[in-house]
């Protein structure tokens, strides 16, 4: 004869249910990543203002409560998708660089990183987090991306610039000077038209045509 499992009693926990815990690292940070990904594509599209919070957990299938408990505001969650670029950019940067690095003397690496930036600031998610940045003036927070200071970016391009400068290759001066000039001979025109719609930079030989101009103009400037 086998005997009844005990009846849980009124009021008691159900000791036998699972128990729901807090969700691993890599599960926040698939959600965490999930979210900025979707926002991204939304304040690509819409622009700052006219994206919201219930936009975002809408298409990421996230409840507004989670996406808050990560980002406190809108503008907090607009920062993490840019940072999330930024940190890409670099990524893609430094394996730029690192391609480079026996690609000839350090004036030609310096002139080759400067031709991947005009390509990379004429990327369709780059013009487009630009035309925010220019046509509704989102303030980016406190100043972390000081380009003078605490631009890791920059920096790589102030490295490259200092090396040709030690071969002799670029005159003396200040290189973090000499590293912002040069892009913006570079990257100023062609990314402002494309923010503004214009497509004369959509092919690969338009650039290069403008590139080979300002590099030859940057040289003379710049040059030793």
């Amino acid at each position: 004869m086998t005997s009844a499992a005990p009846q849980q009693q009124a009021g008691q926990p159900d000791r036998n249910r699972p128990r729901r815990g807090r969700p691993s690292k890599e599960d926040a940070a698939e959600t965490s990543g999930r979210i900025i990904e979707t926002a991204a594509q939304l304040f690509a599209a819409q622009g700052f203002a006219a994206t919201s919070i219930e936009q975002v957990a809408a298409a990421c299938s996230a409840g507004k409560d989670t996406i808050y408990r990560r980002f406190p505001s809108k503008m907090a969650l607009f920062e993490a998708v840019v940072d999330s670029l930024r940190t890409r950019t670099l990524a893609r940067l430094e394996q730029e660089i690192r391609s480079a690095g026996g690609a000839g003397d350090a004036l030609a690496r310096l002139k080759r990183i400067a031709r991947w930036f005009l390509d990379v600031n004429l990327d369709p998610e780059m013009i487009a987090f630009n035309r925010i940045a220019l046509s509704e003036a989102v303030v980016f927070g406190d100043g972390r991306h000081d380009q003078w200071e605490t631009d890791p970016i920059l920096d790589r391009l102030v490295a490259l610039v200092q090396e040709a400068q030690g071969a002799g290759a670029l005159a003396t001066g200040d290189a973090r000077v000499i590293a912002t000039h040069l892009l913006h001979a570079i990257v100023f025109g062609p990314a402002t038209d494309a923010m503004m719609g214009r497509t004369g930079w959509s092919t690969p030989a338009a650039r290069d045509r403008f590139f080979d101009q300002a590099w030859t103009l940057f040289l003379r400037g710049a040059g030793s």
